[in-house]
């Protein structure tokens, strides 16, 4: 079998686990304490994909005979800390400078009072969800495809599945009443996003871009170094301003929810990008 069937075999059985699990996953909870009682079955759905995922991810592995991150296209990178730190730079300050301009425009209103709990938990995420995503996306996931499909196909199918992943996201309280079939209403719940016009230019298009920024960014130094500064950056600065900013309306396709989604935030990334290609030949340079 090919990495390419084995890799949607994975993704098959991690999806029908989860719909099979999640049901007696939020049955159980609910009834073991009344602490459960204020999460929604989708709370539980996206944790029964989580398990689901780290439970048939060794036997995955295993089918692959991977020995090392070589056989992924990965190389040891001598300057690991300094493509993180300029990862950081090069996605924050554009997506700061963004923000800066957005608050001087009153688009975004600063908070009277700084939420300094929450900033605490953003740098949390700032640290923990790239590792975790860039090991997964562009390390497992891109290096598998990169064994058998060429760059730009492989980056294109990261890219999307990366996009579709993060953009569907079921309403909230969507299974009121939840049965053997909740795992598969979510699902059918989360896609009908497609159907809006103006939530897949403003979200969609600007996670696949974001996606592809990091792909390219993996490929050009053949190390998840980068990518997961870029990540960080992007996470960090977005969340940051999330917690200390408040907005009144959203005004899509520009501007979704927060700083990630949306046609502005889409032209920032293109922003980073060129940073990016442009810092990357300077090293390359200076290195050489």
């Amino acid at each position: 079998m090919k990495d390419a069937a084995k890799l949607f075999a994975y993704f098959f059985a991690v999806v029908l686990g989860g719909v099979l699990l999640a049901p007696p996953l939020f049955w159980s909870a609910h009834r073991f304490s009344v602490f459960f009682a204020k999460y929604d079955f989708e709370s539980f759905f996206h944790r029964a994909l989580l398990i689901c995922a780290l439970a048939f991810l060794w036997p995955f592995l295993r089918s692959l005979r991977l020995h090392s991150f070589r056989d992924l296209q990965l190389d040891k990178n001598r300057h690991a800390w300094r493509d993180v730190v300029a990862g950081i730079l090069l996605a924050g300050i554009p997506l700061l400078v963004g923000a800066v301009a957005l608050i001087a425009t009153r688009i975004f209103l600063l908070r009277n009072a700084v939420p300094w709990s929450s900033l605490a938990a953003v740098l949390a995420a700032a640290i923990a969800v790239p590792l975790i995503e860039e090991l997964f996306f562009r390390g497992l996931l891109l290096g598998i495809l990169l064994r058998s499909a060429r760059p730009v196909v492989a980056t294109l199918t990261t890219s999307g599945f990366f996009a579709i992943v993060h953009f569907l996201k079921a309403p909230s309280r969507s299974n009121e009443s939840v049965t053997w079939l909740s795992g598969f209403h979510s699902i059918a719940n989360s896609f009908a996003q497609f159907a809006d016009p103006m939530m897949v230019l403003a979200g969609f298009i600007t996670l696949f871009l974001i996606g592809w920024i990091l792909a390219d960014a993996r490929l050009r130094t053949r190390s998840l170094f980068l990518p997961i500064g870029l990540h960080s950056g992007w996470i960090f600065v977005a969340g940051v301003v999330g917690k200390m900013t408040k907005r009144e309306t959203i005004i899509l396709p520009w501007l979704g929810t927060n700083l990630l989604i949306g046609l502005v935030p889409l032209a920032l990334g293109l922003i980073t990008w060129a940073l990016m290609i442009g810092w990357l030949r300077y090293a390359n340079r200076t290195h050489s």
